[in-house]
């Protein structure tokens, strides 16, 4: 085999709201693959209604690295990253995938099953795979539970005054609510090697499977690499999976009560009677207090699940590729403060838009750093591949994903790859980089 690759072909699917990219190397002896995530949770426009998208999409994956897959990287749980790997008896996308037999999986550490309770940093040995399974199901269940509940909330708010917020609930919930976690189990057994669990410097378990490859891992930290994290930790549960008491507990003690969750506060509004003009008038505040409570529960979970998010640098002679999944400002921070990674992403060629182009997910210092944006014309000019659909995220223009701005400057400045411009007949976008 050849030391490094010659060439390699960015594959960028047209999966809607999610990510889903295969990397493909070529050696002298044959191409070898990385799947970097594989979810959605809204097909692309144009393509709502043909059955089961990502089962299609899979088959393409099949198609495209030819029936074997090197590895598969899950840079987090959200369900627009991992709903593909879905095997549901055998059967679904995630099954396709599975059959492709990935050597190795790679997550970031706070999945790592068997992690204490107060972990600050994965577990060295991973035994009892039956009972890490179990384990791990259980302890997802209380955040699971609440993001349902939210959805279910958001059903329960009528009136148009609370469109925005209903919509929002909704998604939100939908994207951490994960009801197929035959998704989670499939990953944890996918690859022939032990799954990695990484963070920060970590070695990312790619250095025999990818010769010439350098593959180095700039988040998420650990606990012990960034104690500032640890304050989001304490307030929110949710940061790191295995965690099994205090809120969340409670808030899976509470989805399981039979019946409805609460009464309703005025029932005889809901049997088509009417109120006084004073019930209706605190009805309609308090809904709109009840909304924006649950919104900034939701979305404290979905920053901190974002915030897990493995950030994989691909250097290969030259050429550097980042994928930082969703990652946001807690998760970055730690790498744009260490010189040797500084040095690393100004070099960077090919950048994975984060977050769907979320202005919080490209911090300034990140974007500011990149010696290779520049106008049309420039020489070795940055590649972004913005993988998103419009109208999804975000209730209005300071908050929607993709950040208008952000793509203003990204077309300005570097040569974007956008799904959004998928033709009908097209599951997915390429780009074939010469090494």
């Amino acid at each position: 085999m050849a030391s490094k690759p010659t060439s390699m072909t960015i594959r960028a699917y047209d999966v809607g709201f999610g990510d889903c990219f295969l990397l493909s190397f070529d050696y002298a002896s044959g191409t070898r693959h990385v799947l970097i995530d594989f979810g959605s949770t809204r097909n692309p426009s144009g393509k709502e209604g043909q059955g089961n998208y990502l089962e299609r999409i899979a088959a393409q994956i099949k198609a495209d690295c030819g029936g074997k897959l090197t590895a598969v990287v899950a840079t987090h749980r959200h369900k627009d990253h991992i709903s593909g790997f879905t095997n549901t008896g055998s059967k679904g996308p995630g099954a396709v995938i599975r059959a492709l037999k990935p050597e190795i999986v790679l997550q970031p550490w706070t999945e790592d099953p068997d992690a204490a309770r107060d972990a600050k940093k994965p577990t060295k040995g991973l035994r009892g795979a039956r009972l890490r399974r179990n384990l791990m199901l259980r302890n997802l269940e209380d955040m699971n539970r609440f993001a349902g509940f939210a959805q279910q909330a958001a059903s329960r708010l009528q009136g148009s005054h609370l469109a925005r917020a209903r919509a929002q609930l909704d998604f939100l919930g939908d994207d951490n609510d994960l009801a197929n976690r035959d998704a989670v189990v499939n990953l944890m057994t996918m690859g022939k090697r032990k799954p990695r669990y990484l963070f920060a410097g970590a070695p990312s378990g790619l250095e025999s499977l990818l010769p010439g490859v350098k593959v180095h891992v700039l988040g998420p930290p650990t606990l012990e690499q960034d104690p500032r994290i640890k304050t989001q930790t304490d307030q929110q549960a949710d940061e790191f999976w295995h965690l099994r008491s205090g809120f969340w507990a409670r808030r899976g003690a509470l989805a399981k009560t039979k019946g409805a969750l609460s009464a309703p506060l005025f029932p005889r509004l809901i049997a088509g009677g009417s109120a006084p003009w004073d019930a209706r008038w605190f009805r309609y505040h308090a809904q709109i207090e009840q909304a924006e409570a649950l919104l900034s529960i939701v979305r404290t979970l979905d920053d901190a699940m974002n915030n897990t998010s493995l950030v994989l640098l691909f250097e290969i002679g030259d050429t550097c590729l980042l994928f930082p999944g969703d990652a946001q400002w807690e998760n970055w921070r730690y790498a744009l403060g260490q010189a040797k990674y500084q040095k690393l992403l100004a070099r960077v060629n090919v950048y994975k838009v984060g977050h769907h182009g979320s202005l919080n997910a490209t911090p300034k210092t990140l974007w500011k750093g990149f010696a290779n944006k520049g106008g049309a014309g420039s020489a070795h000019r940055l590649l972004s591949l913005l993988s998103t659909k419009d109208g999804v995220h975000g209730e209005s223009e300071a908050t929607a994903v993709p950040r208008s701005t952000l793509v203003k400057a990204l077309k300005e400045n570097s040569t974007l790859i956008d799904t959004r411009d998928a033709k009908p007949s097209e599951l997915s976008r390429r780009q074939v980089i010469t090494l």
